[in-house]
């Protein structure tokens, strides 16, 4: 999967993403609200919220863990991106552009 890094945060793109999916555990930061929402989630996606819920979700992670965040927009999840990466995560990423840019470019969501 092609990454690259901004701002000292490791990226990856919707587009190769998706070719990977199954590589990956997904954890959007979303509010519950969000993730059933409009823009949807991802299939497969796991929902724990930016704040206490992702950080007892990365208490308990394996540090080996190959993870990709998602949010909105791209903020949020890059915020997690870079705390899980503090935490010791060696291969964890924020999807560049969140689910704004994943709808965008028609790529498929659920909104269950």
């Amino acid at each position: 999967m092609k990454t690259s890094i901004q701002n000292g945060i490791r990226e990856v793109a919707p587009q190769d993403l998706i070719e990977h999916l199954s590589e990956y555990k997904i954890i959007d930061v979303r509010k519950p609200e969000e993730f059933t929402g409009e823009l949807g989630h991802i299939h497969g996606a796991k929902l724990f919220t930016l704040g206490p819920d992702l950080v007892n979700f990365l208490e308990k992670e394996d540090k080996k863990s190959s993870v990709v965040f998602v949010c909105r927009s791209g903020g949020r999840s890059g915020q997690a991106t870079l705390y899980s990466q503090q935490m010791g995560f060696e291969n964890t990423y924020n999807m560049q552009g969140g689910m704004i840019y994943w709808n965008e470019l028609k790529l498929p969501v659920e909104k269950t």
